[in-house]
């Protein structure tokens, strides 16, 4: 099981540079352009991801997710004014700061009190944690992909299976 949820977060790191590197080869207006979806632009959603991933690493660190929600969500501004060339450089650095981490975990299938102030309580796995962040940001990767589409713009593969073939 390990070695699939480890997979799983190289897989979420590959498909977040893939992303990041399909933005930057599109005009800067359509990244920024307002339209009707499930966020305002495509420049709303990668930080969005990096905010989330940001908040289940310090989770996974031993922060409480209240603490956790309030220190991410408190960049939340600095990190949508951010040029794509930026932002592609705090997700690798904290692409590096979890795979730092994953390597002290002992046991990935070692759980955690996780107090979530939406849902309530909930002992949650490294694991489990892991993948939600991967199945997170696959949903908002997947959000770009039909905004993109509906200004015209093509968007690129992210899908695991291609992965394999990356590797």
């Amino acid at each position: 099981m390990t070695e699939i949820v480890m997979d799983m977060y190289h897989f979420h790191v590959w498909a977040n540079r893939t992303i990041l590197k399909r933005l930057k080869e599109i005009p800067r207006e359509v990244y920024t352009q307002e339209l009707t979806s499930v966020f305002p632009s495509v420049s709303k959603v990668m930080p969005h991801i990096y905010i989330t991933d940001l908040c289940w690493y310090r989770i996974l660190s031993g922060e409480n997710m209240s603490d956790a929600m309030e220190h991410a969500h408190g960049l939340k501004e600095q990190i949508e004014a951010l040029e794509l060339e930026e932002l592609e450089v705090k997700f690798s650095e904290l692409a590096e700061s979890y795979k730092a981490l994953l390597g002290q975990l002992k046991h990935l299938d070692q759980t955690i009190v996780v107090d979530n102030p939406y849902a309530g309580i909930r002992d949650t796995s490294y694991s489990e944690i892991i993948l939600q962040t991967v199945n997170h940001a696959t949903y908002h990767r997947g959000n770009i992909t039909a905004m993109l589409r509906q200004m015209g713009y093509p968007s690129v593969m992210t899908e695991y299976a291609l992965y394999w073939y990356s590797k």
